[in-house]
């Protein structure tokens, strides 16, 4: 080995490029399982859809992303806003070595929200982006910069 891999970027455990390159080395019966899971969230996907049109979540969480990535549900992330932030945010697992910045003067950075809809239903999610894309009334500004 040429010991490249400890040279690729956010090397801490839970670092999604580590996770991706693991799965690489499921077993079939970890596979298996792995995709009775997913039918299991599938169906309790169905069973929520039959009372709901719509899913308001936070926006880009890693459980919510897990979800729409295994059932294959449409959603659609928007600005909703602006927040004040004195931290930068990653959402990866930090690098220990590399902290994220902070700032002397807090910065105005655009703040969003996920819908999720049901299976080949974009349209509903399309028309319910647009109306709260509207109501919001941020569509556009722009961070300074920008």
């Amino acid at each position: 080995m040429s010991g490249g891999l400890s040279q690729l970027k956010v090397q801490t455990p839970d670092a999604w490029p580590n996770i991706f390159r693991q799965a690489r080395f499921l077993s079939a019966v970890d596979f298996v399982q792995a995709d009775r899971f997913r039918r299991k969230v599938a169906e309790e996907m169905a069973r929520v859809f039959s009372q709901v049109d719509l899913l308001l979540v936070p926006s880009l969480r890693d459980e919510m992303l897990t979800i729409t990535n295994f059932t294959g549900h449409p959603s659609l992330t928007l600005r909703a806003g602006f927040v004040e932030v004195t931290k930068a945010r990653s959402d990866w697992a930090p690098d220990p070595s590399n902290p994220v910045p902070t700032f002397s003067s807090p910065r105005r950075v655009p703040h969003g929200v996920t819908l999720i809809g049901r299976l080949f239903d974009e349209g509903t999610l399309c028309r319910a982006g647009i109306a709260l894309e509207r109501t919001f009334a941020v569509a556009d500004q722009r961070p300074p910069g920008f």
